[in-house]
């Protein structure tokens, strides 16, 4: 039986045949919520998990780059295609070919020799850029917000997939780190047969495909196709880069959107090079990482879903976007010398170190929630009404940019500098973003906000 109609479509249908918007929208959250715990899994298994094969810092963040640099290239690909072939094939589409590289990723030690390669490591760079290319479905995602959602309403179902999102960056690692933990690994290779390859990067990985697997069969059951397809939404994704150089070079946004970049340039540096520096100074495997990443993202997810609203109010996005470039700038640059303070005291079985990482990794957190959402607003604050899905667009464009260069950068400076100096470089890159801010006077923003 069909649900009662609310208001799915400017006409006054259900925006899916026989779905109601609420369910449309919870449906679609759920697959995104999924697609994106897969790939939060992998977070504190890849860089180390490329160490296992050879590779050096260097190395583990260009396969960490990679992903980025196929979503930039597949999202605007797969978007036509939706607009093309319809929502529900791609999403399907892109699904599985995230269960085959999730599991490519499980096997690549033993699959490596077999093709040819030298070890596993060039199946671990093919099976990344297979599921960045697939992770590209965001762009139909936001398209199939579209087709469902009136105009007045769209921000709201973009704001659902954003939470997405966010969830799954917090339980993935925590994920990682149950399903890699000596305990798990000695009853996997109890209850496993021989041939399937258990450790702490291996099962990540195939959980990863399993949950994939079970949400390409859900997305299969209940993910149905819109009525009408709004246009002009996916294509808009193929002129991203004359978005963002038409954006750069305006007065209005410009400041911003470089601003915004330089961020989640250094942000990216800082989580690409985290891992390595774990490992190398305090010893720690994906378990341990996972539990410092998870607390990283539980930090960042309370500060945005519950405290940016309350401050936003009373100190506005333009003091908040500069508290949290200042916080960054000084706790990026303290994160590789936090390890060896002899003044913080160990915690029980939680060594020194550790625990002055956590102590520094606080405020961390704390400010780049704050950068990050009133960075966002500002953007937004500073485009015309009708400009709003290309304002969001160009700081994801700018983002998903940053987040394929500064890896490699990152990894760069790790090698031939220092493994301190990643780190400090994020930081410093935040001085010009309090420069940048700078130009945009707080005369213009109240101008824009009435």
């Amino acid at each position: 039986m069909a649900e009662p109609d609310d208001g799915g479509s400017e006409a006054g249908g259900s925006p899916v045949p026989g779905m109601g918007r609420r369910r449309v929208l919870g449906t679609l959250f759920l697959i995104v919520f999924l697609d994106l715990l897969g790939f939060g899994i992998l977070i504190p298994v890849i860089p180390l998990y490329a160490k296992a094969f050879g590779a050096n810092e260097f190395v583990g963040s260009l396969l960490i780059a990679t992903y980025s640099l196929f979503q930039f290239v597949g999202a605007p690909v797969l978007g036509r295609l939706s607009d093309e072939r319809g929502r529900r094939p791609v999403l399907l589409l892109s699904l599985s070919g995230s269960v085959i590289a999730w599991t490519l990723f499980g096997v690549a030690g033993e699959l490596g020799p077999a093709v040819g390669a030298a070890n596993g490591l060039v199946v671990l760079f093919f099976a990344r850029g297979l599921a960045g290319a697939m992770g590209g479905n965001i762009a139909t995602a936001n398209a199939y917000i579209a087709d469902v959602t009136p105009p007045e309403d769209r921000a709201r179902g973009l704001g659902i997939l954003g939470a997405a999102f966010g969830l799954g960056f917090v339980f993935g690692p925590a994920i990682a780190g149950l399903v890699s933990s000596p305990f798990a690994l000695e009853f996997l290779r109890d209850l496993l047969p021989a041939v399937v390859p258990v450790s702490e990067f291996t099962t990540p990985s195939f959980t990863a495909a399993l949950l994939t697997a079970a949400n390409l069969v859900l997305a299969f059951l209940v993910l149905p196709e819109p009525r009408q397809r709004a246009s002009g939404v996916a294509t808009v994704e193929g002129s991203r880069l004359r978005m963002l150089r038409d954006a750069l070079l305006s007065p209005d946004i410009g400041s911003l959107v470089l601003s915004f970049f330089l961020a989640s340039f250094a942000f990216s540096a800082f989580e690409s090079q985290f891992i390595f520096l774990t490992n190398d100074r305090l010893g720690y495997g994906t378990a341990e990482n996972a539990v410092l990443l998870t607390y990283i993202g539980v930090l960042i997810a309370v500060v945005q879903g519950g405290l940016v609203g309350p401050l936003t109010d009373r100190f506005g996005e333009y003091r908040l976007a500069l508290v949290g470039a200042a916080v960054q700038a000084l706790t990026l640059a303290l994160v590789p010398f936090s390890l060896s303070w002899p003044f913080v005291p160990a915690l029980g079985p939680v060594e020194s170190g550790a625990v002055a990482l956590a102590l520094v990794s606080t405020p961390l957190a704390f400010g780049n929630a704050l950068t990050n959402v009133s960075l966002n607003a500002l953007v937004s604050l500073n485009a015309g009404g009708d400009e709003q899905g290309g304002a969001f667009g160009l700081t994801q464009s700018a983002a998903s940019l940053a987040r394929t260069v500064g890896p490699a950068g990152a990894g760069l400076l790790y090698v031939a500098v220092a493994f301190w100096s990643p780190f400090v470089v994020a930081g410093a890159l935040f001085v010009p973003i309090l420069v940048l801010l700078g130009r945009v006077t707080r005369e213009e923003v109240r101008r824009t906000a009435e």
